[in-house]
């Protein structure tokens, strides 16, 4: 399976980022949050500063935040404000998507001295965040082991964003481990960590795991094709072909089914699991509906699925126009085979001929055989006794022309 693409990775990442929180804070959020510990105490001139600014961020007022900001004397700050004006500049410079400008502020807001344990712990969360916008993966990565190292409790959108990051680094085996455990610690896990967790068991081509992933999908979504598609396909990869089947029967059911090659792969899964006839009917429908591309190849493969449910008379015209559009003389030859089970001396006589005129056959020898049985069957010993001579000429054949031709001359 393919590396997701680069939008796939981005909404991913912006949806955790709100499950998480951005990296700005509010102040009225802040003050709150320090009512849970001993306060440490602002100006209040510092304050209606940093206030007023959050006010023209929350505006979108970003160079004009920014401003009022810069009216504050660094050098009179106390380590707790000076971590406040950083975080709300952390703020201003995510919302204008500067997010190198973003991870230097909250870095500063660290360096400042003035957040408690649990304020850090956020920050550095909040870092590797920015690194997985900017698809710096292996910072990226780094930056959340780091961070797992302190967290009290990680959330299930941490482990998925690290699983993000190894496998963007295609990482697969490191992927694993924080993609299993993100669906593990959701009830109900999203969508995306779903396709994560079974991409990296594709990548790892550990089919047997990515069956139970691809169920849930399916129940959680049985309107999207492609799950039916990948379900059966693993499946296959597994060699079950029975439950590869019924996976494609019940897209095919459910009217899920779109593409020329769908098609042509249920008809062949059929016809595999001796169900030929139905092979046959589900292919006549799609090209009847143009559904699939009525080629040579389309003509062949319902062609061979009428043999193979023994309905000659019906692969006869597929099998014809197949050969009419192929590039050499093989599918007349088959379609005289097929004349042949019928009986139809006459019939196998001109497709045989037909074919050796086209060219290009991948055996001389058994059209040549061929010919000389229809002419045989038909009672014409003498022009049956030529073509088994010409068909003599072949290691492969000359046991049975041989054997033709000692009973014509003996007949004779």
């Amino acid at each position: 399976m393919k590396a997701l693409a680069p939008k796939q990775v981005m909404f991913a990442i912006v949806a955790a980022l709100t499950l998480a929180g951005a990296p700005g804070v509010s102040w009225a959020q802040e003050k709150k949050d320090d009512s849970k510990r001993s306060a440490p105490t602002m100006d209040e001139t510092t304050g209606k500063r940093l206030n007023e600014a959050i006010e023209l961020l929350n505006a979108n007022k970003y160079n004009e935040a920014a401003a009022v900001l810069g009216k504050l004397n660094l050098e009179k700050l106390s380590p707790y404000e000076r971590s406040r004006l950083a975080q709300i500049q952390a703020s201003i410079a995510h919302a204008k998507e500067d997010f190198d400008g973003a991870r230097k502020y909250l870095q500063e807001a660290m360096a400042a001295g003035g957040l408690n344990e649990q304020e850090v712990i956020q920050i550095k969360y909040q870092i590797a965040q920015l690194y997985m916008a900017q698809e710096r993966w292996k910072e990226g990565a780094a930056a959340l082991e780091e961070w797992f190292k302190s967290a009290p409790s990680p959330n299930s959108s941490a482990y998925y964003l690290l699983a993000v990051a190894y496998y963007q680094l295609e990482d697969f085996n490191r992927a694993l481990a924080p993609a299993a455990k993100a669906v593990e610690m959701s009830e109900k896990p999203q969508e995306s960590w779903l396709q994560l967790l079974l991409a990296i068991y594709l990548q790892k081509e550990d089919y047997k795991s990515a069956i139970p992933i691809l169920l849930k999908m399916v129940a959680a979504a049985p309107d999207k094709k492609t799950y039916w598609l990948q379900l059966s396909s693993v499946y296959g990869q597994l060699e079950n072909y029975a439950q590869s089947l019924a996976m494609l029967e019940l897209a095919y059911a459910g009217g899920l089914l779109t593409e020329d090659s769908e098609y042509r792969r249920l008809s062949d899964l059929l016809v595999f699991s001796d169900i030929p006839y139905r092979g046959a009917k589900v292919l006549e429908d799609a090209i009847s509906q143009k559904k699939v591309t009525a080629d040579s190849k389309a003509y062949e493969k319902l062609a061979n699925a009428w043999i193979a449910a023994r309905e000659y008379e019906k692969s006869i015209a597929p099998l014809r126009r197949a050969a009419e559009t192929s590039g050499n003389g093989d599918l007349f030859v088959r379609l005289g085979e097929v004349q042949v089970q019928r009986r139809e001396w006459n019939g196998a006589i001109e497709a045989v001929r037909l074919g050796i005129e086209k060219g290009g056959l991948k055996d001389v020898g058994n059209a040549q055989l061929l010919m000389g049985i229809a002419y045989y069957s038909q009672s014409k010993p003498r022009e049956a006794r030529d073509w088994f001579v010409r068909a003599s000429q072949s290691a492969k054949h000359r046991q049975n022309a041989s054997q033709y031709i000692q009973a014509i001359d003996t007949a004779m």
